[in-house]
């Protein structure tokens, strides 16, 4: 038996002391503020107008319920932490916090985060946040992650909901402009994380993560970037015909989508050896441009929103 599996089993406290700062990383601070920001949009974008109170109190508890999420996965998640030579300093797996507490303050956090966005914002976006925290603690960090190469693919929803949760929270309702927003992110998600993957695959190697780079080689994961990559383009062209978007939306989206489709191009046309030569210096530009893409794109959507001649 691990040591993980040990302190999980008995619930023993680890060998040094937890501060303020293991359990904020516990919570996943970078996932939680994407949360936070995507959900933002929702709220902001939905049609009607929201309260400030109630906004600022809704995006409260949705980050509180991103916490949660991270929390969980951490606590299942410290075997292969302790393993990955990026993950090994997170605070399970270096010693500093127990796996019992980790998985109290997300157990908590998941009750208290939903609980409370039904009972000041609505029962639909209490919902989806509860359906949100449940697809990546079980489905996602429980089955997909180990199981198979589609991980981040399926996975991929459980990031892609908060701007669905905002709406939710704003309206009461889900229309499909709520959900052209998931699907975004969704498309979004994998040749963002392939990209990560393709210069950390040894990482996952050893964890036996069974991410595209290690089941399919990282010539298909190139090619499924690629492919990915013009279907986000896609997505992302048809949300700026809708209301959530006008004419600034699709000059920004056409851009945006013009570069990663670019980075994306290079990086297909890549061999191992290019990768090596440079340090994987196409795969760093593509996941950095990646995260700029999607600030970019969810922040003119609130933009064209705000404007007096936004819109078509």
């Amino acid at each position: 038996m691990t040591d993980v599996s040990l302190n999980i089993a008995t619930g023993t406290a680890p060998a040094d002391e937890a501060g303020l700062r293991d359990y904020w990383q516990l919570l996943k601070p970078r996932l939680m503020s994407l949360s936070v920001f995507t959900a933002l949009v929702g709220l902001l974008v939905a049609p009607g107008g929201v309260h400030p109170f109630l906004g600022a109190t809704s995006i409260l508890w949705i980050a509180l319920g991103a916490g949660a999420s991270g929390a969980l996965n951490m606590w299942f998640d410290a075997d292969i932490d302790r393993v990955m030579k990026r993950t090994r300093k997170r605070p399970i797996p270096s010693g500093r916090v127990a796996p019992g507490d980790a998985l109290a303050l997300g157990l908590f956090l998941s009750v208290l985060s939903v609980t409370m966005l039904g009972l000041t914002a609505n029962w639909v976006a209490a919902f989806w946040l509860g359906f949100t925290i449940f697809f990546y603690a079980v489905i996602y960090s429980m089955w997909l992650k180990r199981t198979t190469s589609w991980n981040t693919v399926i996975g991929g929803l459980a990031g892609a909901f908060p701007p669905m949760i905002g709406w939710a929270a704003a309206t009461g309702g889900t229309p499909l402009e709520a959900w052209l927003l998931v699907g975004l992110i969704f498309m979004w998600t994998p040749p963002h994380f392939w990209a990560l993957a393709l210069f950390v695959k040894l990482d996952y190697h050893e964890a036996r993560i069974p991410m595209l780079t290690v089941t399919h080689g990282r010539d298909e994961t190139r090619r499924q970037a690629l492919i990915w990559s013009l279907g986000l383009a896609i997505v992302s062209i048809l949300a700026a015909f809708t209301s959530l978007g006008g004419p600034l939306t699709l000059a920004v989206a056409l851009v945006l989508n013009g570069v990663f489709l670019k980075g994306a191009w290079d990086m297909w046309r890549r061999t191992d050896a290019d990768s090596e030569a440079d340090n994987h210096a196409v795969e760093k530009g593509l996941f950095k441009w990646s995260l700029l893409y999607l600030f970019a794109h969810f922040s003119v959507f609130v933009v064209e929103a705000a404007i007096p001649f936004g819109g078509w």
